[in-house]
């Protein structure tokens, strides 16, 4: 269907400033399947696959639309020439995702995908793996970061982390006035992939880390880089230099906000902020934040480019590190007009929606 339910209106505020809105069952695994493509204004929509567990399909489909936004901005500030769209795959609480379901799953997806004549493509998200996308590809030829051995570009953590470094870099320079993490003391809240190649990196530079995950088992890599661990609740407490957010959206709170101990606040979670008046908190507050859409583009940035007709390791390489820059002209905007910088970064994306044709 593309008409946004009612019922969906009314929980999230919206008219559904959308595309598109796909939303079906799969005919295979019976999982509601949500693709929303928020604009095709840069070009065909790119943003990952989430399977996730939800209350009930209508959060889903929230969180697909919210999501889809995100990758515009996102797509718009890397310098992408690609809109932003995404997939929620809706696994109820009572329903066990074995092997046989996600393949069905995904095997939907590719049908779903492709019924959208190629106005979005999919790749790897929350939840899905290369493998998964290799599936997909089965039935539709509008996805990418599918596994090496099957011709793909594999999964995207290496570049997104690379990205989040040269975002890091330059947020440390403006907070403190060096680029060299030696010495600064900096706690990582979340071990997953991205997190972790992040956390390693940083200890081997001489980092004072302080790290956690709500996974316990990720005590052994602290251990295994000297990393001081602590309770996830706890994270936000210690006193430092930078925060580095790594794991679920949402954890800017007021409440956090205000218990920060930093002096900025960087890293590769989404949709870092429970609400967009906690930009406004954090410059109230003294600290430097770094829109996460802008940080944490260096996925996307590899999935497109290494997509195109002649995919260049270097171009991408060299495009991602170019996210310290963009990172800096945010600073920059923001203090220059006195705005927070979630409104610099969103100025940054806009104007290229406003202006494809000089994209």
């Amino acid at each position: 269907m593309s008409v946004l339910p009612a019922t969906l209106v009314e929980s999230t505020g919206t008219d559904l400033p959308h595309e598109t809105l796909h939303v079906v069952k799969g005919r295979r695994s019976g999982l509601t399947i949500s693709i929303a493509v928020h604009s095709t204004v840069l070009g065909p929509a790119l943003g990952g696959c989430r399977v996730w567990t939800y209350d009930s399909w209508l959060e889903a489909v929230a969180d697909s639309l919210r999501l889809a936004e995100g990758m515009t901005l996102k797509n718009a500030a890397a310098g992408l020439n690609r809109g932003g769209g995404k997939t929620v795959v809706y696994v109820p609480r009572d329903v066990e995702l074995t092997p046989t379901l996600r393949y069905q799953a995904m095997l939907d997806l590719g049908d779903a995908i492709e019924s959208l004549g190629g106005s979005y493509m999919t790749a790897e998200d929350v939840g899905t793996s290369a493998e998964d996308m290799a599936v997909v590809a089965t039935r539709t030829a509008h996805v990418c970061g599918l596994p090496s051995a099957d011709g793909g570009v594999g999964e995207p953590s290496d570049a997104t982390a690379a990205g989040v470094y040269a975002g890091l870099l330059a947020t440390l320079e403006r907070a403190v006035g060096t680029r060299s993490v030696a010495g600064r003391r900096i706690t990582v809240l979340g071990l997953g992939h991205v997190g972790s190649l992040l956390a390693m990196r940083l200890a081997s530079e001489g980092a004072v880390l302080t790290v956690t995950d709500v996974n316990p088992a990720k005590h052994a890599l602290a251990d295994a880089i000297g990393a001081t661990w602590v309770e996830p609740g706890e994270a936000h407490r210690v006193e430092g230099d930078l925060f580095v957010p790594a794991g679920v959206g949402g954890v800017l709170t007021d409440t956090v906000i205000d218990e920060l101990r930093v002096k900025a606040v960087v890293g590769p979670a989404n949709n870092q902020l429970a609400s967009r008046s906690g930009a406004g908190r954090l410059a109230e507050r003294g600290i430097l934040w770094a829109p996460d859409f802008v940080v944490n583009a260096g996925g996307v940035i590899f999935l497109a480019m290494m997509n195109e007709e002649q995919p260049s390791a270097e171009a991408t390489a060299e495009r991602v590190d170019r996210i310290g820059d963009i990172v800096a002209e945010v600073f920059d905007v923001a203090e220059e007009r006195g705005i927070t910088t979630l409104e610099a970064a969103d100025e940054l994306a806009l104007g290229r929606l406003r202006e494809p044709a000089n994209a």
